[in-house]
């Protein structure tokens, strides 16, 4: 009987955490998503709706593995976060597989690359620098990962390269195009999964593996249980959200291209955007650089290619064959990232110029010929 109580009570602290944090009031919006699911499918609300929900089911998958990383040690909780560090993104970028939307799904893998270098790391520099002269950050932790990030540039460019030379053009898709596609993706899970190893047994950071001195909130149980919930969840609202989508895009005239680019790509990350901003503002610079730019490095170097592979599982072949302008705008954030993280110093004026570029890019994307209807 006290055993039923102690374990009533504490689930009751789970319910409480959860919803102490402002961002979950925001699950509220899951029932409504499914109410204007069933009531209204051909509204372009449900998009909002549904891109609303998944905002803070993707903050609880995260805080659900960073709570069971705290249980099972450096090296388990390491591989946790590095996995599921991008779950909501892979959740619906399959559910817009599914569909065939192979120009969305690219254009999302885009937007959380630029998103998290400028957009994310803009912020936190500049939120955390305002009232500071300057803050220190480990660059190993960035130099490392945008290292890793090269290795994904030229991953990107290599089929735009070959599709030049074989047909002249970025339009025609010649099988080994495929073929190549298919072999860099497993390069790139080889090279990611390397990457982990040599982390875990020399104990040092390449990719984002956020640790902490913090006792756990919840047992092994409870945060399985919360991965799961959250899971199952967020894989409901991607199929509310790419529902849709159609009616999102006749509505306000946006295009694939910028939609997954931008908004998509916000709304998957919204939770780590916070994240990583509010380590900035308590000056932990490093976690939040590690959140950032780790993040867009596990995006390029495991949710893309593993995308490739499923893409063909599912009967909707994707290449890595992108848009000139994605290609263009992913190796230009990478460059502006390497640039602002060599010294291992930042300021708000750093963060500023980010901002602008990530604006500067928006832009161009939005105005890009098929940027909008």
């Amino acid at each position: 009987m006290a055993s039923a109580h102690a374990t009533r009570r504490g689930w009751m602290g789970v319910v409480r955490r959860i919803a102490e944090r402002k961002l979950n009031l925001l699950l509220l919006f899951a029932p409504v998503s499914w109410v204007v699911y069933f009531l209204a499918p051909g509204s372009a609300w449900l998009f909002i709706v549904g891109a609303i929900a998944i905002v803070p089911l993707a903050g609880l998958i995260g805080e659900a593995t960073e709570e069971l990383a705290k249980q099972t040690g450096p090296t388990l909780g390491g591989f946790l976060n590095a996995t599921f560090g991008n779950a909501a993104e892979l959740i619906i970028a399959f559910a817009a597989l599914r569909e065939g939307r192979i120009e969305l799904v690219q254009a999302t893998i885009t937007g959380s690359i630029i998103g998290n270098l400028l957009l994310v790391f803009g912020l936190a520099e500049f939120v955390g620098g305002l009232g500071r002269v300057k803050q220190r950050f480990d660059r190993r932790a960035a130099g490392n990962a945008t290292i890793m990030l090269f290795l994904a540039v030229v991953a990107l460019v290599m089929p735009a390269v070959f599709d030049l030379t074989v047909t002249g053009g970025l339009e025609l898709r010649p099988p080994a195009l495929y073929s190549l596609s298919i072999g860099t993706s497993i390069l790139l899970i080889l090279a990611y999964a390397g990457s982990l190893i040599y982390s875990f047994t020399n104990k040092r950071v390449l990719l984002r593996q956020v640790e902490s001195e913090e006792a756990p909130h919840w047992t092994v149980a409870q945060s399985v249980a919360v991965l799961s919930g959250a899971t199952v969840l967020t894989a409901i609202g991607a199929e509310v959200l790419i529902g849709g989508l159609e009616p999102m895009l006749h509505s306000f005239g946006w295009s694939e291209l910028f939609t997954g680019v931008i908004v998509l790509a916000i709304i998957g990350n919204a939770a780590e955007h916070y994240s990583a901003v509010t380590a900035a503002r308590d000056d932990q610079m490093t976690l939040s650089v590690e959140i950032a730019v780790g993040s867009s490095a596990q995006i390029a170097l495991f949710v893309a290619p593993v995308l490739v592979l499923a893409s063909f599982a599912l009967g909707h072949p994707m290449t890595l064959l992108f848009h000139p302008f994605e290609i263009a705008a992913i190796c230009l954030s990478v460059l502006a990232t390497a640039i602002v993280a060599l010294d291992g110093e930042s300021n708000w004026v750093e963060g500023a110029q980010l901002l602008a570029l990530y604006a500067i890019l928006g832009l161009a994307f939005y105005f890009l010929p098929g940027g909008t209807a």
